[in-house]
C-alpha cells in the first residue's frame, strides 16, 4: 500500500500546485504523510456530507476540487462547519487534498472532462497557458460538434449528460440557431466573454452567468449561452481524475480503491417558476 506522501506526489505531478492562481489555496489540507492509503474518494466540495461518505467507505484520502479554506482562517474550532470538517477528518484518519485552478488549466483538465461528458471534440484551450509550448494547457476549451445541431438541442444535450440539479440548464439565444462550435468552461465563466467572442464560437457553456455580463454578451453578438449549475459542470472532472489515479495505481501496483462521490452538493435544492412577470 502507498503512503499518503506517495499518492500526493503523483497527484502533484498531475496538477502541479505552482500552476494554481495566486489567490487560490490548493494542496494537502490535513493528513499524516506516513499514513497508508487504501481507498480514495473524489468530490467537488469538501463539505460534511462528503466527509461522512468517506468515513462510511473507509477512505483514507478525500480529493476535492474546491478548497476548504480559500481565504484562510484563524481557527479550526469545531463549532464552525469547516472546523467540524477538519476535526472529523483528523479524528478518523482521513486526509484532504485540493486541486482547484491547477486542475482547471491542466491537460487534461476540468473543461476537458466537461467536453467529454457532452461528447464534444476538443480543439484547443480557450485561454492558452503561455508557459505550455504544446499549447494544450489553459483555461476553458474550444470544441466542435461532430454534427451541427440547434442551440435548443445542444442545451437539451447538456441537460441529459450533466448531473441533474435544481437549477437545470438555462438558455439565452435563439433556440433554433445552428451550433457547430462551442466554448466550454467548468465553473464560473462570465469573466471569459472577451475570449469567447474572440474565438468566434456559436455557443458558450459554463456556469454562474450573472445578469449584466450575460445581457451584454447577447447584445454584442448572436452567441448562444448555456448556463448550468457550477457543481454540475465540475463534477465530470471527478470521474476523469479518479480514472487518472486508477491508471497510476495500476502502473505502480498500488491496488488502490478509487471512488467518486455522486452526492449532489450543489447548494440549490429546489427551483420554482412563477411564469410570466406581472
Amino acid at each position: 500500500m502507498p503512503r499518503l506522501s506517495d499518492v500526493i506526489s503523483e497527484l502533484d505531478a498531475l496538477w502541479p500546485p505552482e500552476r494554481a492562481e495566486g489567490w487560490d489555496a490548493v494542496g494537502t489540507v490535513c493528513g499524516d504523510p506516513d499514513a497508508e492509503i487504501h481507498r480514495v474518494l473524489f468530490a467537488v466540495d469538501p463539505v460534511r456530507e462528503v466527509v461522512d461518505e468517506a468515513k462510511a467507505l473507509g477512505a483514507q484520502l478525500v480529493v476535492t476540487h474546491h478548497s476548504l479554506y480559500l481565504r484562510g482562517t484563524t481557527t479550526v474550532a469545531a463549532d464552525t462547519f469547516k472546523g467540524r470538517v477538519v476535526h472529523t477528518l483528523i479524528r478518523d484518519g482521513i486526509a484532504l487534498h485540493v486541486a482547484h485552478t491547477n486542475a482547471d488549466t491542466a491537460d487534461p483538465g476540468v473543461s476537458d472532462a466537461l467536453a467529454a461528458a457532452l461528447d464534444l471534440r476538443v480543439e484547443r484551450p480557450l485561454v492558452p497557458d503561455p508557459t505550455d509550448p504544446a499549447g494544450r494547457r489553459g483555461l476553458g476549451r474550444i470544441c466542435a460538434l461532430d454534427h451541427p445541431e440547434t442551440l435548443g438541442a445542444f442545451a437539451a444535450r447538456a441537460a441529459a449528460r450533466l448531473p441533474a440539479t435544481a437549477q437545470g440548464i438555462r438558455l439565452a439565444g435563439a433556440p433554433d440557431a445552428l451550433v457547430r462550435t462551442v466554448a466550454v468552461s467548468g465553473g464560473s465563466g462570465d469573466s471569459l466573454f472577451d475570449a469567447v467572442r474572440a474565438a468566434g464560437v456559436d455557443a458558450f457553456l459554463t456556469a454562474d452567468l450573472r445578469h449584466h455580463p450575460a445581457s451584454e454578451a447577447t447584445q454584442h453578438s448572436p452567441l448562444g449561452l448555456v448556463d448550468a449549475a457550477h457543481w454540475a459542470t465540475e463534477w465530470p472532472w471527478c470521474e476523469q481524475a479518479a480514472a487518472q489515479l486508477d491508471a497510476i495505481s495500476d502502473r505502480l501496483g498500488w491496488d488502490l480503491r478509487v471512488h467518486v462521490s455522486k452526492r449532489v452538493t450543489d447548494p440549490w435544492t429546489a427551483h420554482h417558476s412563477s411564469g410570466a412577470p406581472n
